[in-house]
Formats: C-alpha cells, structure tokens, sequence
C-alpha cells in the first residue's frame, strides 16, 4: 500500500480522492494564460463593449478612447487566447466575443469584486 493512500487531510479527505479532481497540467497553465491576458483593465474593458454589441476597431477605439494600434495590440492577445473572434465585412472587421463562456465568466468576476466591496460593519 502506498503512502498517498494512507494520507488524510485535517477533514480526513485522502489525498488520492483529491488527486482525482485535480485539474491536469496542460489545463491550468491554458487557464493561467487567459487570467494573465485578462489581467489588464483594457482588456477587460473591451470584453465588457464585446459583451454588448460586436463592434469594428475603430469603435472599440473611439468607445474607450485609446489609439487604435494600442486596441489592435490587445485584440491581437484576446484573439490568441480564443477570447474574442473577428470577421470581415468589406473593408472593416468586426469583432465578438468567442463563445458563451466569456460572458459569464466577466460576470462571474463582476460579482465577485462587487460582493468583496460591501461593507461587512
């Protein structure tokens, strides 16, 4: 018997069992990568517009009032991590949330900050 399955925690869970629910490798360091992208005001700030409305970079420019490389520099990282997508129309291209996670996960955080924010006196 090896020494794992003998091991309990203060709440005598074994160690094995939780083992078993513990996310894999590769997954935690892809969800590391969308929390360090995440982890910048601008480019929460264009999820919340996404949120709203698909929009084109020129708008998601004048919305925030940041120069429009700054905006495609931060597109750029959202794309990577499959947070955003875009499409084009003629000349313009358009950008959108990715996937339905995206918005409750931006909800999820909102509610979060704002719960951590009440006063408890």
């Amino acid at each position: 018997m090896n020494n794992n399955t003998m091991l309990k925690t203060m709440n005598n869970h074994s160690f094995v069992d939780i083992k078993k629910h513990m996310v894999d490798d590769k997954s935690i360091y892809d969800m590391a990568e969308v929390f360090k992208a995440l982890n910048d005001p601008t480019r929460l700030k264009i999820i919340n517009i996404l949120i709203v409305s698909e929009l084109c970079v020129n708008d998601i420019a004048n919305l925030l009032e940041i120069s429009q490389p700054a905006i495609s520099h931060h597109l750029k990282e959202l794309r990577q991590l499959k947070l955003i997508k875009y499409h084009k129309k003629g000349r313009s291209v358009f950008y959108s949330l990715d996937d339905e996670h995206i918005h409750p996960l931006f909800q999820q955080c909102l509610e979060h900050v704002n719960e951590n924010t009440k006063s408890y006196c």
